[in-house]
């Protein structure tokens, strides 16, 4: 009896210390993923996750960052022929929401001009659009309400198969002061001039030339 009871209690110890080894090495498992993932995870680290964060080989070094806009030699000789390059002018203003000057312009002579565009407008908004437009640093002061450009495009035939296109751009911010609204003419950035080129060449499907150094 003694014996029988003896070998029962080995069985039992033995099917228990089996289910506790079966259930510690789940836990193991599922506790080592864990520990493998947070690793290392203090401020500014990912552990297992190494695209991110100060540590591991997938930082992002910038490889995404926007590449620098190519400037455009201003003017700009394209290959074609007068007329159709005066008609691409009138197409592109028109898309840009430039209303053509008929009065000012000359095409015969090759000189289209766009009546004045108010590209912005409010208080809070304006001195910072107007800063990529044109160099008003002498007159922070100012407080400035909108402005707008006039753009003005000259296309001079080379000889019967290319032109050369120059774009110019007049721009004015404006100030409301006690004495009533006034339009003030600034210096341009080039950077409605460029813009304009660039979508010249986009409607004309050129590619765009380097500037030389």
């Amino acid at each position: 009896m003694k014996y029988r009871t003896s070998l029962l209690i080995v069985l039992v110890v033995l099917l228990m210390a089996v289910s506790a080894f079966s259930q510690e090495k789940g836990v193991d498992t599922q506790s080592k993923q864990i520990r493998d993932a947070g690793t290392g995870r203090t401020s500014g680290a990912n552990g297992g996750k190494q695209d991110t964060g100060t540590s591991g080989s997938g930082i992002n070094w910038g490889a995404d960052k926007t590449r620098e806009t190519v400037r455009l030699p201003n003017p700009y000789r394209l290959t074609a022929r007068r007329d159709s390059l005066l008609k691409a002018v009138e197409d592109v203003m028109r898309d840009r929401k430039l209303i053509l000057d008929d009065a000012a312009s000359k095409p015969d002579e090759g000189i289209i001009i766009s009546q004045p565009y108010t590209f912005i407008k409010g208080a809070v908004v304006t001195q910072s659009e107007l800063y990529r437009f044109a160099n008003v640093d002498n007159l922070n002061a100012r407080g400035w309400t909108r402005g707008r450009y006039t753009i003005t495009v000259e296309v001079q035939a080379i000889d019967g198969t290319s032109c050369n296109v120059s774009v110019n751009a007049k721009i004015e911010g404006r100030t409301d002061g006690p004495s009533g609204a006034e339009w003030i003419t600034l210096q341009s950035t080039g950077t409605a001039e460029q813009e304009f080129l660039a979508a010249l060449l986009d409607n004309l499907g050129a590619s765009p030339a380097k500037a030389k150094p």
